[in-house]
């Protein structure tokens, strides 16, 4: 049996010492196993945002990354997107497209969640049947969303057609273009709300709608005071998910309308796409600043998100 000795001044023999240092461990331990995740957060975050912010502060173009003399432009790039009569119509495009597409998506997923929360025959099969768009490559989806939009031999037309409804030109006219890709978008982001919800309310206990029904709740009242509440966390993460998702959407649009026509399905992130890569002379500092300029909204919402769950824990 080991036995702890003080000297007279009070202080603790070797041996706690020891035990002590052992407890408390090296500080280059701490650092060794933090050491791969600053390299990967290093790499892959902070290296390509500075690369980006040089990119929309420089005037680069192909010579200038070959010779690697970028002239100096400062905030210009900023003041150039900022005052682009494509700026307004972007901006405006992004927030139709990101919050129509989130609504739905969460409240069909929502709603779908509920449903097969209770359990019946081949409710894992459907459920697997929902997850077929989200493992499709986008391309897939994209271009057999293009086909059945399209306004000749579409067989959305021929239905609308069959019930009396006229043509419409979903992905050829300016009214109607940014619908057509918002519903693409809306049918591949229910997959992943379905996913995160139903397993957010697997979670809630089951003592509690059985607590609700003894007190004589029904299943619209049950749902808005217990389960809606209980899964608010959950749900504020899969909407800020879903967020940081949506805005950097490029290849759905680009597939389906390259933004057009007449720039009625142009966002942020496809304007910053055509900028460097859809256009005969690449403009990459335009790009990198639009670009910054998304990544400066997620982190609004992601801030906000944070201090949301901080005032919760409090």
């Amino acid at each position: 049996m080991t036995t702890t000795a003080t000297t007279a001044d009070g202080e603790v023999s070797s041996p706690a010492r020891a035990r002590r240092r052992r407890s408390t461990g090296s500080p280059w331990v701490a650092v060794a196993f933090a050491a791969p995740l600053i390299v990967y957060l290093a790499a892959f975050y902070a290296y390509p945002l500075i690369r980006s912010v040089d990119l929309s502060i420089h005037d680069y173009n192909i010579r200038a990354f070959v010779q690697g003399n970028a002239e100096f432009v400062g905030l210009q790039n900023y003041a150039d997107i900022v005052s682009s009569p494509l700026f307004p119509s972007a901006l405006w495009n992004t927030v139709l497209f990101v919050g129509v597409s989130l609504l739905f998506q969460y409240a069909i997923g929502l709603a779908l969640a509920v449903f097969f929360r209770a359990n019946f025959k081949l409710s894992g099969f459907l459920r697997a049947l929902f997850l077929v768009p989200w493992l499709l490559p986008l391309i897939v989806s994209a271009s057999t969303w293009s086909w059945m939009m399209n306004s000749d031999s579409g067989i959305i037309n021929s239905f609308l057609g069959a019930v009396g409804v006229g043509q419409i030109n979903w992905i050829t006219s300016p009214d109607t273009a940014l619908t057509a890709v918002i519903i693409a978008n809306i049918w591949l982001g229910i997959p992943f709300n379905l996913v995160i919800l139903y397993s957010g309310l697997q979670n809630i206990p089951g003592d509690v709608y059985e607590a609700a029904s003894l007190d004589g709740a029904g299943a619209w009242t049950t749902f808005w005071r217990v389960t809606f509440p209980l899964l608010r966390p959950v749900s504020a993460i899969t909407v800020l998910l879903g967020l940081v998702y949506t805005l950097k959407v490029v290849d759905i649009i680009w597939i389906m309308t390259k933004g057009g026509p007449a720039n009625s399905s142009l966002t942020l992130a496809v304007w910053s796409y055509r900028e460097a890569f859809g256009t005969g002379q690449p403009a990459f500092s335009p790009a990198a600043a639009v670009g910054n300029v998304l990544i400066v909204i997620a982190l609004i919402f992601g801030l906000a998100y944070v201090r949301l769950q901080r005032r919760e824990e409090h």
